[in-house]
């Protein structure tokens, strides 16, 4: 097959800019054999490992395409578990940063996961309501517990009994008793989604988290322990565990639901509450390893630590109380009072320590506690910093000190604007409160600069200094060696949407919210401080419009100058008499971006309305109007030298087009939400994007050819793959639908594993074969019925 024009693939070359994924969690793990040294966080499909203590990233522990959304370490320390949007768990080993295992079983994104107490086996809950329970030495699935009508929560093994519990936004508590791997009970006392659960007090007693600020805690009464020690005294409740205070509070009264009540192993009945300060929801709530810490933070910045008194220090604390209980009664009267009225209450069990203020939302958090009673907290905050606190728990006001802070390798909000220099190397990117400029082979920050809310970006030429329009319609001029701002000028009374450097590099053209295109000079000016010029910038010209400018964008050769205005159309000026030359209309919606082709001959203009449209600047006459992405097109950019052009939309794809053949050639995927911008490089090797996940992704172009028959073939492959994963699971004759099933799930490799089965005697194979697919095969007669083909043939045994 002869190539009919040969394109050069794209790949991925990094991912930077992001410190933390705000939609996975943090979980601290062992570095050089020092335990809490190190936090891993989910960064998109990856997982970061960095070093608290040199602020370092050690370790990058790489995903597929997924996005990584839940951690969870062993016991040992030595691997971490990885739970993704897709339901997939993969546990990659911290020494080598390898993925040994991978489990499939979930449908939809992955929300929690804990191993048991020795690391052998591993649970996870998901979206899809079902918890799975792995076998990790065995590399399988046990078994999968249906029951949860929502998302699962939560899920936690107990370490003494084989009994695990789990939480839905369904509102329930469900108790699982995994010798019979069936629901022996129900808690559905909650008034709205359990969003966390703790097990403390060797677990003797549940805390449970939901919508409101109330933490609900629950004392748990093993029977069979019961039955065993007739004569072990009841542990002492708190006040209001009385059953008189139940009956009066039928607002909180728990209903248990017991699927067979002759079976149950424990009762668990609610004993008070501890209310929270913050009124939101519970996002985390948890404790530490050894159980004494309890830990909770809302949708705020404030963590709230509680420290959970042991048996031994609650029998001490009674003991005390019952000895001033009878000094008060011996003052009173000569009669003692008995010593079963003297009970300590539930915020004496559970004792608040103090606050952690961070310095944004908190997302999630982990925490460890060091034997000589330092608590260590680290902070995965919203805004892409990575923060840790040391609380000393022994001094008599516990204050949360700052130990480190992890910020410096990303913005602390959405980037909105990318350049490239003209050598290559250095990369601007802008957000609404920092200007950063990366080496692009180092990938290392190099100038952080603050800056009001940048909207656009260029490189001055010569690369000393670069210029940044705001939001609040601000030129400001930076300069790149001292990391300085030179000046500031008031250019647009709106935000300045766009701006474009003169081919002669002269001057530049920028467009504002104030319906104004001005065009503006460099020049040399001299400050009373100083002895040596400086550069500037003034204004020479400016075009008044009827309508706000989104875009501006010169002709190669100077002589044009398009401008996208608000009204859904591009008008098109020549630029030395600022004459009306064509006006381009066609798109239903605002045209956000456009570019102009190297020799002048075309222009393609990208829109709202999620097409592209490519025109001939001759003219003004659309060559082909292109349904590009899925939502609206962000960005649009040429290819030096040629007629390809990049289009980046908010759908989160990045995509490559030929202009003279009007066809997609590739996809680039890799952002998992909106794309707000890209930039390619001068030579056209290097395209860098950057995405409302946090991250900057650079894409490098290889020597490989990139065949477009291949290219569809393996798209429409993916598009079946994905049609397969989401297809219900297939009924089988004889099948109840139990709260048990096999934990696995239905992929491409296990319907190209399906065997033919069957005997000479009785020659009949029974094939699953997704709906709509044709199969032919010698001596094979196939019949449809209901979604499933019988075969009658007189082979045993044949592959299909």
């Amino acid at each position: 097959m002869g190539l009919s024009r040969q394109y050069l693939r794209y790949v991925p070359a990094a991912l930077f800019g992001l410190l933390g994924s705000a939609g996975g969690n943090a979980a601290m793990v062992a570095l050089g054999g020092e335990r809490g040294r190190g936090v891993a966080v989910a960064a998109c499909e990856h997982v970061f490992v960095w070093d608290l203590r040199k602020g370092e990233k050690v370790l990058i522990l790489k995903g597929l395409k997924q996005e990584a959304r839940y951690l969870c370490p062993s016991p040992d320390g030595l691997h971490l578990a990885v739970g993704y949007e897709d339901g997939s768990i993969r546990i990659f080993s911290l020494l080598n940063g390898e993925a040994n295992v991978t489990f499939n079983g979930h449908k939809a994104a992955v929300t929690a996961m804990q191993y048991d107490q020795l690391g052998g086996r591993l649970v996870s809950g998901s979206k899809d309501t079902d918890v799975i329970v792995w076998d990790v030495i065995n590399e399988s699935g046990l078994y999968r517990l249906k029951g949860h009508k929502d998302a699962v929560t939560q899920v936690l093994f107990l370490k003494e009994k084989n009994l695990l519990v789990t939480s839905g936004k369904d509102t329930l508590v469900k108790w699982w008793d995994l010798d019979t791997q069936h629901c022996f009970k129900t808690l559905v006392g909650h008034r709205t989604e359990v969003w966390g659960m703790a097990l403390i007090s060797e677990e003797k007693r549940l805390i449970t988290g939901t919508a409101d600020s109330e933490l609900r805690v629950w004392d748990i009464s093993y029977i069979q322990e019961e039955v065993k020690d007739p004569d072990e005294p009841e542990s002492k409740k708190s006040k209001g565990s009385s059953p008189v205070a139940e009956k009066d509070t039928e607002e909180d009264e728990t209903l248990e639901l017991d699927e067979s009540p002759e079976e149950r192993l424990l009762k668990c009945s609610k004993v008070g509450s501890i209310m929270r300060e913050g009124r939101d929801r519970v996002v985390t709530l948890a404790t530490d390893r050894t159980g004494k810490i309890l830990a909770c933070h809302g949708t705020d910045s404030v963590l709230e630590v509680f420290s959970i008194l042991s048996q031994e220090e609650v029998q001490k604390k009674l003991e005390k109380k019952m000895k001033k209980a009878k000094k008060k009664a011996k003052k009173k009267s000569e009669e003692e009072e008995p010593e079963g009225d003297v009970e300590l209450s539930l915020q004496e069990e559970i004792q608040r320590v103090t606050n952690i203020k961070a310095s944004a939302k908190i997302k999630s958090f982990d925490m460890i506690l060091s034997p000589k009673g330092e608590l260590k907290v680290v902070l995965l905050l919203q805004n892409n910093i990575i923060e840790s606190y040391l609380l000393n728990l022994s001094a008599q006001v516990p204050q949360a000190v700052r130990a480190s802070k992890i910020s410096i390798g990303g913005h602390r909000s959405d980037v909105r604007t990318l350049a490239f220099s003209s050598d290559n190397i250095a990369i601007l990117s802008a957000s609404a409160e920092s200007v950063k400029i990366w080496n692009r082979s180092t990938l290392q920050c190099i100038r952080t600069m603050d800056c009001e809310y940048a909207l656009c970006s260029f490189f001055v030429p010569g690369d000393r200094q670069v210029i940044v329009g705001t939001k609040t319609g601000k030129l400001q001029l930076y300069d790149l060696a001292s990391g300085s701002l030179m000046e500031t000028i008031n250019a647009h009374d709106g935000a300045v949407w766009s701006i474009a450097l003169s081919p002669d590099q002269r001057g530049f053209v920028t467009g504002g919210a104030d319906k104004c295109v001005k065009f503006w000079e460099f020049e040399l000016v001299k400050d009373e401080s100083s002895v040596q010029k400086r550069l500037s910038m003034k204004q020479v010209r400016i075009l008044q419009l009827d309508e706000d400018v989104l875009c501006v964008r010169y002709s190669p050769n100077q002589k044009l100058l398009a401008v996208s205005l608000l009204d859904c159309t591009v008008k098109i000026f020549y630029t030395d008499t600022l004459k009306f030359f064509l006006s381009l209309y066609g798109h239903k919606l605002p045209v956000l971006c456009m570019d102009i082709s190297y020799d002048g001959t075309l222009i393609a203009t990208g829109s709202a309305d999620r097409n592209v449209k490519i025109w001939g600047l001759d003219f003004g006459d659309c060559h082909r109007s292109l349904f590009a992405h899925d939502d609206s097109v962000m960005y649009l950019q040429f290819v030096a030298k040629s007629h390809l052009f990049f289009t980046a939309g908010k759908d989160g794809k990045i995509k490559q087009w030929d202009a003279d053949k009007f066809e997609h050639i590739q996809t680039l995927e890799g952002h998992h939400q909106e794309v707000w911008c890209l930039a390619l490089s001068p030579n056209g090797d290097y395209v860098v994007s950057a995405s409302h996940d946090k991250s900057l992704r650079l894409w490098e172009r290889t020597r490989e050819p990139l065949v477009l028959e291949e290219e569809r073939e393996m798209q429409r492959e993916a598009e079946y793959e994905e049609s397969v994963a989401k297809e219900d699971q297939p009924v089988v004759a004889g099948e109840t639908q139990g709260e048990t099933g096999l934990a696995g799930k239905k992929t491409i490799e296990t319907i190209k594993a399906v065997r033919l089965r069957g005997s000479a005697s009785n020659a009949s194979c029974l094939i699953d074969l997704p709906k709509n697919r044709g199969v032919t095969g010698a001596g094979h007669e196939f019949k449809e019925e209901k979604s499933v083909l019988l075969c009658n043939c007189s082979n045993s045994g044949a592959d299909l």
